[in-house]
């Protein structure tokens, strides 16, 4: 017996060499790499357990990338994209499922096993139905979702949210209240939003002084947009706002500026990769608090924005980046240049990357106030300070390595 055969005993004695996906056995099982995120994706891999998930899918034959959007009624769309690899490369399927804002964790859960399960049976039964198959179909059942033409709603959604908190111990209290009213109707040719969101809060501090301090900010804002869809590349709309901050010396400002959007991908592709460029324009009104560092109390101008959009999500990882140019007519001085940008790259077998970076360049902080602000001020956060940029960079890299296999879900302790 050679010592090489002596140590494979030792290690069970079935050790095997890692076998490429287009050479092995036929009745070995599907090999899956499960890509998504919010998808729960351990109910997944115990509700479909006829396949081997694998954590790399570069060990896989089929790539399943789930990606999702929010529906007109506040709902949203699962997408799945079934990519073949190995001995199926010419093989990739789209499924969706879609789920409403009644639907409860389990109930769209269980939609997107369905979706699973279905995507997968084209991969198993490509050479041949297995003999052990076995499979159930019940289509429409008694808590089928009304049609369309029968929706006294006619496609308008509503949602109301209320919040209040209070935190206090023996030198300071803080109070906190917020609330919001949306109204959404959205159709294949038309979005219509409509918002109203209010955030006010208030801090006491009691310290070693003769009087306590207090430090307050109010966020109010109603906004709004119209987008009517022409086609799978053109849009037109208009949006705007009318908005009150304490932190931005706005007592009472209002804007609206009509718009135009070119997708260079075609819409129903969104899922997957979009490049959107919009270009909007119109006036923007504001009263002030206080007189600004420029002298004044009230001020109207034209303002345009250009905003640059790509997002992209493929095999290899995903990729979204956003560059806006805004600037005032009355002066071109007065502008602001926002970048971001975000990137998960796999780059090898269990090596991936991620960065984060964001960028702008600030010259448009017109109401900022004459006087300086207060060292409180500054420390809460509550008023704005003047400042020509801001940046923040963030990188990380991960590096997984072991058994390949992750079909297996143990949910002790919670963990």
């Amino acid at each position: 017996m050679t010592l090489a055969t002596l140590f494979l005993l030792l290690l069970g004695g079935d050790a095997l060499p890692v076998q490429d996906p287009k050479t092995r056995p036929a009745a070995q099982q599907l090999r899956v790499f499960l890509d998504c995120s919010d998808c729960f994706s351990d109910y997944l891999r115990e509700e479909v357990p006829f396949v081997d998930y694998v954590r790399d899918r570069t060990q896989a034959d089929v790539h399943v990338l789930i990606t999702r959007a929010s529906t007109g009624s506040g709902g949203r769309e699962y997408t799945a994209a079934f990519i073949g690899l190995g001995k199926y490369a010419d093989r990739q399927q789209t499924l969706k499922a879609i789920t409403t804002t009644g639907d409860t964790e389990d109930i769209i859960r269980r939609q997107l096993a369905n979706m699973l399960r279905l995507g997968l049976l084209g991969f198993i039964t490509q050479d041949g139905v297995p003999q052990r198959l076995e499979f159930d179909v019940k289509v429409g059942t008694e808590e089928a979702r009304p049609a369309v033409a029968g929706d006294k709603w006619k496609n308008w959604v509503f949602s109301v949210r209320g919040e209040a908190s209070i935190d206090a111990e023996e030198s300071s209290r803080q109070a906190q209240f917020s609330a919001s009213v949306s109204a959404d109707r959205i159709t294949p040719d038309w979005k219509i939003t409509l918002g109203v969101e209010l955030d006010h809060e208030r801090e006491r501090f009691d310290i070693d002084e003769d009087e306590p301090f207090e430090v307050y900010r109010r966020e109010n804002d109603f906004n709004w947009l119209v987008v009517n869809g022409l086609g799978e590349h053109w849009s037109i709309g208009a949006s705007g706002d009318v908005e009150s901050s304490t932190f931005n010396n706005t007592e009472l400002a209002y804007s609206a500026a009509p718009a135009v959007e070119y997708n260079f991908f075609p819409y129903s592709a969104y899922t997957r990769r979009q490049l959107r460029v919009s270009y909007a324009v119109g006036p923007r009104s504001v009263n002030y608090y206080e007189v600004t560092l420029f002298g004044k109390l009230e001020e109207t101008h034209l303002r345009h924005e250009l905003t640059t959009t790509f997002e992209q999500r493929e095999r290899w990882g995903t990729l979204e980046a956003q560059v806006e140019f805004s600037q005032y007519l009355h002066d071109f001085d007065f502008y602001r240049l926002e970048t971001n940008g975000d990137v998960s790259w796999r780059i090898a077998r269990g090596l991936s990357v991620n960065g984060e970076i964001s960028a702008s360049r600030i010259r448009d902080q017109l109401s900022l106030p004459a006087r300086g602000a207060t060292s409180e001020e500054i420390l809460r956060e509550v008023r704005e300070l003047q400042s020509g940029y801001e940046f923040q960079v963030s990188f990380g890299i991960t590096y997984t390595f072991g058994s390949i296999f992750s079909s297996v879900v143990n949910p002790r302790f919670g963990q």
